[in-house]
């Protein structure tokens, strides 16, 4: 289903990437899972493309092309899947405890990228942290750090 960007992974990461590698499957699920989050509320914000842009070259040490190509390649396959089910899946059987803890901090990222939380965001990425058995509190205590480093503070126009 994520030929495209299987394809990308094969041509711009590690040689010994296989579509049979559990680590380039891993990757692909969390990309998908990001890119999923940027389109869980009814508008998809310059803010948060640019979260989902950061969030992949940084966690997965792209370089801007890389990162670009593989954004637009997620998106697109991403409208052929049915659910997200297939990526958590993988995530819950294959990430230890703390790096499906990151993950849930890096759809936190994205949901707040626009300091505005949607009832859609949060709820996906509950549903997610069910999926990938992050305890309610590393699913709450990700939420409050992310909120509290991603808000902007309040100035006299916001009042």
């Amino acid at each position: 289903m994520l030929n495209a960007i299987k394809t990308f992974f094969e041509q711009n990461m590690s040689p010994d990437v296989s579509a049979d590698n559990p680590e380039h499957q891993l990757r692909l699920a969390t990309a998908a899972l990001l890119v999923e989050m940027m389109n869980q509320d009814d508008k998809v914000l310059e803010t948060e493309k640019q979260a989902v842009r950061e969030v992949l070259k940084d966690h997965f040490g792209l370089n801007d092309e890389e990162t670009t190509e593989l954004f637009f390649l997620a998106e697109e396959e991403l409208h052929n899947a049915t659910d997200y089910y297939q990526f958590t899946k993988l995530i819950a059987e294959h990430f230890s405890q703390p790096q499906k803890i990151q993950v849930i901090e890096l759809l936190w990222r994205v949901a707040y990228a626009d300091n505005h939380l949607d009832a859609y965001e949060e709820h996906m990425v509950r549903r997610i942290a069910d999926l990938i058995y992050v305890p309610h509190q590393d699913f709450i205590r990700t939420k409050l750090r992310v909120q509290n480093t991603q808000q902007k503070p309040l100035d006299e126009n916001n009042l």
